[in-house]
């Protein structure tokens, strides 16, 4: 035994002096320079939580309770780190870390004594960008955000999100230009439900977009179109079931709320195509007078009308620059659901709105906040509504301090026969949700307002700057929510089963943040 050992160690001796000598030797490479970019947050927030309800239809109290499970009181904070290894103006590499948002406090979310947190640190982009030899065609590579264009709100209302796909820009002149990607949102993530050899089975999503920017003097335009195709459990987690923010709403294809059939079946169909189209623009010749558009469609087909779904939107923005600030005007109008919900939705559908990215018209109303406060309490995007607002961005009185201040009016435009469904109550149509929920339930992605039912909301931003790579920002914000109470809309209602179930008790929402910003 001891011969065996000694023989194995002369064998394996000059093998691994080999590789040291190998790795000894000089080598030379091309040089590559590393840039590190990045940004901390630490916030502290106090408000209602991001839920309207007081009293919900058992008449349980939600005072001081969140959609995630906030408290009235939160600090939290966050860090990402961006680091790109650059070969040349044609070749780089980039891994975008993001540590949190660390909720102090909470064990789950690294904040607790110890801070021993787990699942805290993700890779939130890792992406190459390489160019054609000779050629001005850039490629991206990777986990990036990929978006559709929207001058009017900054965040597209159908796709704005981190994934992984290909994007590709191909400059053909001053004035034209051609972008394109490819986008898989879901892959291989269905377990097969109770048949095992239905692992990973028609679970595919997959995105196709194209983008064509002009540029001329004084005005931009950009038309763009996007096509899905998605296999019948692309929506399915491990459990058999859709991802929880399908079934809010984000992911339009839930139909939200029209998202089941008559039978009360979901995701009946085994394959589903969906087609957007837009066009956005913006004016700037008669600077500094600004006027932006944009106009967006989308439809969902199926193959089963109950579960298909079509809708539009359309906003339009005028501003002007003055020395001392920005001052304009916007309004917005979004297709709603008519009275049936057999025929399907006539909302405009999404995959990921207002996600990355921050909505110029909003603080919390909508998603895309990109600090740590809270944000979607009426909805992801602003689908299914109609609105008025105005804005001063910028104005400043004081050196180093600016504020934003805006005022918008909402109002739904959901028919409001679709309440009697939405919240479970005994319709015409002898339809049984499986999730049947209050409107107002604060689901993760905010209301179901009718035609009936008002939202108004103020907000004031403001930004200190600290020093060059530090700021203080200030978020203030109330939102004061009328609707329609009566027995055929948001009242109370005897289901099913006979017993009498309240209305929801509603209260405004008001929220206060307070940020530390360090960029660099």
């Amino acid at each position: 035994m001891l011969r065996k050992g000694h023989r194995k160690r002369k064998f394996l001796t000059p093998i691994v002096m080999g590789i040291l000598c190998v790795l000894c030797m000089p080598m030379t490479a091309s040089a590559v320079d590393f840039k590190i970019k990045g940004v901390w947050i630490n916030m502290f927030e106090y408000g209602d939580g991001g839920n309207f309800i007081k009293k919900d239809r058992n008449g349980n109290q939600q005072q001081g309770w969140g959609r995630w499970g906030e408290d009235q009181f939160e600090a939290k904070n966050r860090v990402r780190l961006q680091l790109n290894a650059v070969a040349s103006e044609n070749l780089s590499g980039t891994v975008y870390f993001e540590i949190g948002a660390i909720t102090w406090g909470r064990a789950n979310k690294g904040g607790a004594l110890g801070a021993d947190g787990t699942n805290i640190v993700k890779i939130k982009h890792s992406y190459l960008d390489w160019t054609l030899s000779n050629t001005s065609i850039h490629t991206r590579m990777g986990l990036q955000r990929i978006f559709l264009p929207d001058y009017v709100t900054e965040a597209s209302q159908v796709f704005d999100a981190d994934g992984a796909g290909v994007s590709v820009s191909v400059p053909f002149n001053d004035i034209i230009s051609l972008s394109a990607f490819w986008a898989l949102p879901f892959n291989d993530n269905w377990d097969g439900g109770n048949d095992a050899n239905r692992v990973n089975y028609l679970d595919y999503a997959d995105l196709f977009g194209v983008t064509l920017p002009l540029s001329f003097d004084g005005f931009r335009l950009t038309p763009w179109a996007m096509l899905g195709a998605f296999g019948h459990n692309a929506f399915r987690d491990g459990a058999g079931t859709y991802y929880s923010r399908n079934r809010g709403g984000s992911y339009g294809l839930s139909l939200a709320p029209t998202a089941y059939a008559v039978d009360g079946k979901e995701n009946t169909y085994s394959y589903t195509t969906a087609i957007w189209a837009g066009l956005t623009g913006e004016f700037t010749a008669a600077d500094p007078f600004r006027l932006a558009w944009s106009f967006n469609y989308g439809s969902v087909d199926t193959g089963e009308e109950v579960l298909n779904r079509r809708g539009w939107y359309a906003a339009l923005l005028a501003e002007y620059k003055f020395d001392w600030g920005t001052p304009g005007v916007y309004g917005w109008y979004s297709s709603g659901d008519d009275d049936d919900p057999t025929n399907g939705s006539e909302r405009l559908p999404n995959i990921e709105g207002n996600n990355e990215s921050t909505s110029g018209l909003t603080n919390i109303a909508t998603m895309g906040t990109w600090t740590l406060g809270r944000d979607g309490v009426i909805g992801t995007t602003l689908a299914g509504t109609w609105g008025l607002g105005l804005r001063v961005r910028d104005f400043s009185f004081i050196d180093k301090l600016t504020h934003t201040l805006h005022v918008n009016y909402y109002q739904g435009t959901n028919s409001s026969d679709m309440a009697r469904y939405v919240k479970g109550a005994p319709s015409r149509y002898n339809i049984t949700r499986p999730d049947r929920q209050d409107f107002t339930s604060n689901d993760f992605f905010g209301l179901y307002l009718t035609d009936q039912d008002k939202a108004f909301e103020v907000g004031l931003k403001s930004q200190y700057q600290i020093y060059e790579n530090l700021k203080l920002l200030v978020e203030a914000n109330y939102i004061a929510l009328w609707l329609d109470n009566s027995s055929s809309v948001w009242g109370g209602f005897t289901d099913d089963t006979g017993a009498y179930r309240h209305a929801n008790s509603t209260e405004d929402l008001w929220n206060v943040n307070v940020s530390f910003i360090y960029k660099f």
